[in-house]
C-alpha cells in the first residue's frame, strides 16, 4: 500500500510537472505573457520606423504649417494626461483581477476604457482642427509622416479599448479560459506599452522644437 501510495504520488507530481511544461517557458514566464512580450517586441520595432521617419521629415513642410504653427499643446496636455491616467485605473484592475473580485475589476477596466475612448476622442478633433487649417495628409512630408505616426498609435489605443471592453464582456458572462487574473495583465501589458509609446511620441512630436 505505501508503494502504492508512492508511485500514486510521484504519478501526480510528474503529471503536475507536465501541467506547468505546457504553459511555462523556462524563463519562468507563461506561454501567454511570452508571446505577449515578443508581440510588445515588435511593436516598438514598427514604432521605432514610424518615429525614426517623422524625426526625418518634420522639418518639411510649409512655412506656415509646420509644428509651431499648428500645435495646440496645451489640449494635447490634457489628452495625454487623460491617457496616462488610464494606466493607474489598469494598475487597479490588475491588482483586483489577483483579489478575485470581479466586480471591482470591472469597474476599473471601464473606466480605463472611458479614459482610453476620451483620449481617441481627442485625437480626432485635433486631426479634424489641423485639417482645417490647411494640414492634410498629403500636405507635406511632416504632415504625412504625423498623421502615419499618430494615427498608428490612435488605433493602437482603439483596438485596447476593444480588448478592454470584451474582458469585461467575458467576466460578466464568466467565459474567460483559463486563469483570469492573467488575462487581465495581459491586456494591462499591452495597455501600459501603448500609454509608454505615447509619453515617447508627445515628448517628440509636440515638445521638442522641430
Amino acid at each position: 500500500m505505501a508503494d502504492t501510495a508512492v508511485h500514486t504520488a510521484a504519478g501526480h507530481d510528474d503529471h503536475h510537472d507536465d501541467h506547468h511544461g505546457g504553459h511555462y517557458t523556462s524563463t519562468g514566464l507563461s506561454n501567454n505573457k511570452l508571446a505577449m512580450w515578443l508581440f510588445l517586441g515588435s511593436e516598438c520595432l514598427l514604432f521605432g520606423g514610424l518615429i525614426s521617419t517623422y524625426m526625418l521629415y518634420r522639418g518639411r513642410h510649409t512655412s506656415n504649417l509646420g509644428p509651431d504653427q499648428v500645435w495646440d499643446i496645451p489640449f494635447t496636455s490634457a489628452s495625454s494626461f487623460v491617457l496616462l491616467m488610464s494606466s493607474l485605473t489598469m494598475v487597479l484592475a490588475v491588482t483586483a483581477a489577483k483579489r478575485h473580485d470581479d466586480r471591482t475589476t470591472n469597474v476599473w477596466l471601464s473606466i480605463t476604457a472611458i479614459l482610453g475612448s476620451l483620449f481617441v476622442a481627442g485625437q480626432v478633433y485635433e486631426f479634424t482642427t489641423f485639417y482645417r487649417e490647411g494640414l492634410g495628409f498629403t500636405t507635406s512630408l511632416f504632415s504625412s509622416s504625423f498623421y502615419t505616426l499618430t494615427g498608428f498609435h490612435g488605433v493602437h489605443v482603439t483596438v485596447g479599448v476593444i480588448l478592454l471592453l470584451s474582458v469585461v464582456g467575458m467576466i460578466i458572462r464568466n467565459r474567460i479560459p483559463g486563469d483570469k487574473a492573467e488575462v487581465v495583465e495581459l491586456v494591462g501589458l499591452y495597455w501600459h506599452f501603448v500609454d509608454i509609446v505615447w509619453i515617447l511620441i508627445f515628448t517628440l512630436v509636440y515638445l521638442i522644437p522641430a
